[in-house]
């Protein structure tokens, strides 16, 4: 308050520090280190604040504060490491845990091991020692090795010297395919279809099983597999073609309920296809190969040869480790693959044995070359990880993406369904998946990670017993929901390979056969008895123990990432999201804040049409006093009707929420009233639960909406009361005339505006799509105001967006204001109605605002006014 003293001066304070948020959380500026160091300083500046200290006068002091005295960041749900991660690209001690060893190993490579070699030069005898080229032509010049550049360099260089001698033990097995009798082609990779013997007895052909026939979609380089049917063949055979004539009719050959013969049409319930798989009745057949060609990929008929190369890998180790019966993996839906080997060709686990042959083999050949042991190490266990990404590269239950001609890794989701047609990758091609791009996939990560920065500190640890944290550290953390993710059994694909290769460098994380997966925090039915009462124990116990060793100085800030469609009980309150909230309150935490954040892509695979995780609420929290007192029922209805009004009026004018995003941020300033007090209870002394406190803050929040439509002019108000009760359809006049008196307003006199049509005793608004746009009227209700502006941004034919919006505004004036307001509520009865056109379309015009009102000081162009 002594630096910034008045209201204008926060609100400027406020809104340069959310810029420079803005401008840190666009991808491009990941690596804008200009950027980071303004950041670090100001965390320093506010760090010292809160501790009345002298805030550091420049960078260097402010970075030199943040490394000595600044808090440490804990994560004791680090997953795959992001948390930690950027607190540590923002100049501050990430500590992070997890229970699931592979979370563990990848923090280790994001956090911990760059900074201890940054700024050291590799050991590979290719590279110099005194410096790194960039740029190419006569812009090439030599700098020093600098960050984690070294540590890339070889990471690069080893993973190469190990494809090297890959191909010389089982290059075999990989031939080149013949274009012509003078040419040949490097394989991609090789597509395969599961087959099935067809159970009508007058076909009895072994069946492929396709999800499609086309091999890619691509304009000018569209391909398919034909498939051919011979009287003297058991096996159907088949002949990739560049054109459409004789594509079957059948667009695939098997679906989820079905699987239909191509030969004689014969259709097979799912449950006969089910046994004859997990009875090992099925086989594989090629479909066809992919090549590398000049600039566009070969699509070619299978070769025998290639058949035949395939059946010469005879691996000498397998992972023999059992799949957990878990309905996220193949194996527990009944097709017989219970162990982990059975996801994998031979020819791909002769491929995974060699490169963990050689991985043995270099450790020693890096030694050699003047590495010390934990350097060494450290080569090895980044090589291993491209070896735990090559393994997801190369599988048999990996699709050829016909669209974009590449091979699919095996996450499209966090699941391994069971495929029938997939692609066999090429481990040594020069294009998707392929060894070298899993080598540099690694080392571009590294090139990027922060390295002049603190050493981060790695546990394994459960979270419901052990936080290794000490000093009060800032708690920023994700914790699991229920059962959305089998963490630990998805994570088993990968263990059961990085296993064998790190255990001697991590003895304690790699001593188990498998994941850890009894104390897991996760609601699985198939493992446990009672599954939500076990999870909501465990998360309980995990939250109280964070909150007595978190920082009394700093917030906790807990992400919960919910569905768009959860479990709902009680009208719109999700299961899980109430399950947090009080578990957060049981555990002695008083919510200060509750805001949304969009935190995944929604165009990936498991969020199209799903109920998948689309956005994150970031729950602020401290400790609430351990002499908080009880409060009453009464006590906390009227501390919310008080407060909630100011905070939504801060929320909707100060903060500028978006209507999408309001009625969570609501809960933040809700939850603060109920959470400040130890308990509250009824006159009998029942507790008042946080349901029911959601219940009341949903009600405040209406009650808030219903204010704010009382302040919009008469117009406005009539329209909207017509739209709640007959949309844009038509209601008598009778009932209309009565609610025009109640608003003191005039029938005709709208109709004669065009805000509706009254006739043959019938009475209609009419929609934003009737209005005549090329002229704005002198006067305007803020109902035609924001018709007429959500019509400018709905892409409609015409329509001239931000330039066409701002002149309305401009028209309105002072009057303005209130097409934000009613845009709010416009949102809110187009959401409950579960109308998300409309809903989207009124929040655009919340969130398009500013720039509209920055468009809108502009002086008028004049052309739509008359």
């Amino acid at each position: 308050l002594e630096e910034f003293p008045t209201e204008e001066a926060q609100h400027a304070e406020r809104e340069r520090l959310h810029d420079l948020i803005k401008r840190l959380v666009v991808w491009k500026n990941s690596a804008d280190e200009t950027l980071f160091d303004e950041a670090r300083y100001e965390i320093a500046r506010s760090v010292a604040r809160s501790r009345n200290s002298t805030a550091p006068p420049d960078l260097e002091s402010a970075l030199s504060y943040l490394r000595d005295e600044g808090p440490s960041i804990c994560d004791p749900f680090a997953g795959g490491g992001s948390i930690p991660l950027e607190a540590q690209r923002l100049g501050l001690k990430p500590v992070a845990s997890d229970l699931n060893p592979v979370a563990v190993l990848i923090n280790k490579a994001l956090i911990e091991l760059p900074p201890k070699f940054a700024n050291q030069p590799p050991v590979n005898p290719d590279a110099d020692p005194l410096g790194m080229t960039i740029g190419r032509g006569k812009r090439a010049k030599k700098v020093a090795w600098s960050g984690a550049a070294g540590l890339a360099a070889d990471v690069r260089y080893y993973g190469k010297w190990v494809r090297d001698r890959a191909y010389e033990r089982i290059g075999h097995l990989y031939p080149k395919v013949k274009i012509s009798d003078e040419s040949e082609a490097t394989v991609i990779a090789w597509l395969w279809a599961r087959t099935i013997q067809c159970p009508n007895p007058a076909c009895s052909i072994r069946m492929p099983m396709m999800k499609t026939f086309r091999l890619s979609t691509k304009r000018n380089n569209s391909h398919w597999t034909k498939p051919i049917v011979s009287d003297t063949s058991s096996d159907i055979s088949f002949a990739v073609q560049n054109h459409d004539r004789g594509m079957p009719a059948l667009g695939s050959t098997i679906d989820g309920s079905s699987a239909t013969c191509i030969a004689c049409g014969n259709v097979s319930d799912l449950s006969y296809v089910r046994s004859e798989v997990a009875e090992g009745h099925s086989g594989e057949q090629m479909i066809g190969i992919v090549a590398e060609g000049d600039r566009k990929r070969l699509f070619l008929s299978p070769d025998i040869a290639h058949v035949h190369a395939a059946s010469l890998a005879v691996p000498e180790w397998k992972p023999s480790q059992t799949m957990p019966d878990s309905p996220t993996l193949v194996s527990g839906r009944g097709y017989g693959i219970t162990h982990w080997h059975q996801l994998f060709t031979d020819r791909q686990l002769v491929a995974l044995n060699t490169l963990m042959t050689l991985l043995t083999e270099l450790r020693e050949q890096v030694a050699a070359d003047g590495a010390t042991l934990d350097y060494a190490e450290a080569i090895h266990t980044y090589l291993s990880l491209a070896v735990s990404k090559t393994a997801a590269a190369s599988s048999r239950f990996n699709r050829w993406q016909n669209t974009g001609d590449f091979v699919a890794g095996v996450f499209g989701r966090q699941a391994i369904p069971m495929i029938w047609d997939f692609a066999e990758t090429n481990i040594f091609s020069h294009s998707t998946q392929n060894w070298m791009a899993q080598i540099n996939w690694v080392a571009k990560v590294l090139d990027q990670l922060p390295t002049d920065t603190i050493i981060g500190e790695v546990h394994q640890a459960d979270a419901a017993t052990t936080i290794h944290i000490a000093n009060g550290p800032v708690i920023v953390t994700d914790p699991p929901y229920y059962a959305n993710i089998d963490y630990a059994d998805l994570s088993d694909f990968f263990y059961v390979w990085l296993r064998p290769l790190l255990r001697d460098i991590y003895p304690d994380l790699f001593s188990g056969i498998l994941t850890p997966k009894q104390q897991e925090m996760i609601a699985t039915p198939f493992r446990f008895p009672e599954p939500r009462e076990r999870f909501e124990d465990l998360l309980g116990r995990s939250l109280r123990m964070i909150r007595d060793r978190c920082s009394p100085d700093f917030p906790s800030s807990i992400f919960y990432a919910y569905k768009q469609q959860e479990e709902e009980r009680d009208g719109r309150t999700s299961t899980g999201w109430d399950t947090m909230l009080s578990a957060l309150v049981s555990a002695g935490f008083q919510i200060i804040g509750t805001w949304p954040m969009r935190t995944e892509r929604t165009g990936r695979p498991n969020a199209q049409n799903t109920n998948a995780l689309a956005s994150s609420v970031v729950l602020v929290c401290r400790p609430r006093a351990d002499d908080a007192p009880r409060g009453t029922r009464r006590e906390f209805f009227d501390a919310l009707d008080k407060e909630l009004p100011t905070a939504l009026d801060h929320l909707t004018r100060g903060s500028h929420i978006a209507p999408v995003d309001l009625a969570q941020a609501a809960i933040g300033p809700g939850m603060e009233v109920y959470s400040r007090y130890s308990t509250v209870e009824t006159i009998s002394g029942e507790p008042v639960t946080v349901r029911e406190a959601l219940a009341a803050i949903n009600q405040a929040i209406a009650d808030y909406d219903e204010r704010q439509q009382g302040e919009l002019d008469a117009v406005t108000r009539f329209c909207l009361d017509w739209l709640k009760q007959y949309d844009y359809d038509e209601g008598g006049f009778g009932e209309a005339e009565v609610l025009s008196q109640a608003k003191n307003v005039s029938i005709d006199t709208m109709a004669a505006q065009g805000l509706l049509e009254s006739q043959s005793g019938r009475v209609r608004l009419r929609n934003m799509g009737e209005y005549d746009h090329q002229q704005l009227p002198l006067q305007m209700s803020a109902w035609e105001g924001c018709l007429r502006i959500g019509w400018h941004l709905s892409g409609a034919e015409d329509a001239r967006t931000i330039s066409g919006a701002a002149e309305v505004v401009q028209r309105m004036g002072s009057d303005a204001a209130s097409i934000e307001r009613l845009a709010r509520i416009l949102y809110n009865h187009h959401d409950r109605k579960r109308d998300s056109q409309n809903a989207v379309l009124y929040n655009s015009i919340v969130t398009e605002w500013p720039d509209i009102m920055q468009q809108a000081d502009e002086p008028p162009q004049g052309q739509l006014f008359r």
